[in-house]
């Protein structure tokens, strides 16, 4: 055999070797390729499954939904959002008082606050700020109220409310604060000695209608 012959001879064995070693290697008719499995989790969630959401008042609350409606308007006057009955409680007591030397009226941030008092008076006097707070922020810090300071929380008109009142440490008179939070707003009153009956309740009518 010519030295051209043999080289030619040993290259065909070589392919007929090497598709025997494919063929072997080649599924049998009718069986799956194995699919690749999925990657493990350390959660010990199901891929792809939403993470459950606590229902604990001390957990996390959950982001509120993107709102497609405008914002809740902010009141810009500290009468007109008050009932005539409620200010018929607070007549002869002077508001926003620049003596009081504490900011007043409409804020740069669109708040509002709200001073009901003489600057002559040693405690009497209802302090009222309305702002802008997200739910998750507003939540934190109501659960807060209620888990370390005491605070009684509930959930009226679609909001929700935390109240509580206290023995003032330098005069025998009442002090107390009121909070209500709803769609972004957050209504928040500190006062001593002067407790207007619906006076909260007022403000949720005059912005919520």
């Amino acid at each position: 055999m010519t030295r051209r012959r043999r080289h030619t001879v040993l290259l065909a064995a070589s392919v007929v070797a090497l598709s025997a070693m494919l063929a072997a290697c080649a599924p049998a008719d009718g069986e799956a390729t194995p699919a690749t499995s999925a990657p493990s989790r350390t959660d010990g969630a199901t891929p792809g499954a939403s993470p459950g959401v606590s229902g604990s008042p001390t957990g996390s609350p959950s982001p509120a939904p993107t709102s497609t409606s405008a914002p809740v308007a902010i009141p810009v006057d500290c009468e007109a959002m008050l009932s005539d009955a409620v200010r018929a409680q607070l007549a002869g007591t002077p508001l926003n008082d620049p003596a009081l030397g504490v900011p007043t009226g409409v804020q740069a941030d669109g708040s509002l606050e709200c001073a009901w008092r003489d600057p002559r008076a040693d405690t009497t006097g209802l302090f009222t700020t309305i702002s802008r707070m997200n739910r998750g922020p507003a939540l934190d810090m109501l659960n807060d109220l209620a888990d370390t300071e005491g605070f009684n929380c509930y959930t009226p008109d679609m909001g929700t409310r935390c109240e509580k009142t206290w023995q003032n440490m330098q005069y025998p008179v009442t002090d107390g604060r009121t909070l209500y939070w709803r769609d972004g707003v957050l209504i928040d009153t500190m006062y001593s000695n002067l407790a207007p009956s619906g006076y909260t309740d007022s403000i949720i009518a005059s912005i919520w209608g």
